[in-house]
């Protein structure tokens, strides 16, 4: 009975991040062909735009970027490149997955590092995107997407050292 509490609570808060992940994609998605959709008309219909619509529809491409890499790497639907699997035994595939895993774990790691390093050099400079917003609140997804990667591929490279047999 004491093992299951937290584990139902870990699932839970798990459910929880997953939906508002997939929220955070669904809504940005739907406001950037909105909002792409409307600067084209404007553009083809009255020779007008939004002069914000452009650098809002630059931050939205790099928000969904590593939004959706962060989905890919939650589901292990990332990008694999697999070559010298296919030819390896069956016993040693599950040790080339951890290495990778724990490769793309520092990886990550590092670009979370620099691109912390990136938002907080933005900061101290003051520079400014569009409308008065700071470039460094739409640079934050950077340090954020690729932490949160890192995370899940050493979690799941952990994972994978765990003994034969066990659940």
């Amino acid at each position: 009975m004491m093992g299951k509490r937290p584990t139902q609570r870990l699932q839970r808060i798990k459910q929880q991040i997953l939906t508002v992940e997939n929220g955070l994609l669904v809504l940005l998605l739907t406001g950037m062909i909105l909002l792409a959709t409307l600067q084209i008309v404007l553009r083809n219909g009255w020779a007008t735009g939004l002069s914000w619509a452009d650098p809002i529809l630059r931050v939205a491409v790099l928000w969904i970027t590593l939004l959706g890499a962060m989905a890919a790497t939650r589901d292990e639907n990332h990008i694999q490149i697999d070559l010298l699997t296919r030819f390896m035994p069956e016993q040693l595939k599950g040790y080339a997955r951890l290495v990778t895993d724990l490769f793309s774990a520092f990886i990550c790691g590092v670009l979370a590092w620099h691109g912390g390093r990136f938002v907080f050099f933005e900061w101290q400079d003051g520079s400014i995107l569009f409308a008065s917003v700071p470039a460094w609140i739409c640079e934050l997804i950077i340090p954020l997407g690729f932490g949160v990667m890192a995370l899940r591929f050493l979690v799941n490279g952990l994972l994978r050292i765990r003994p034969q047999g066990t659940a």
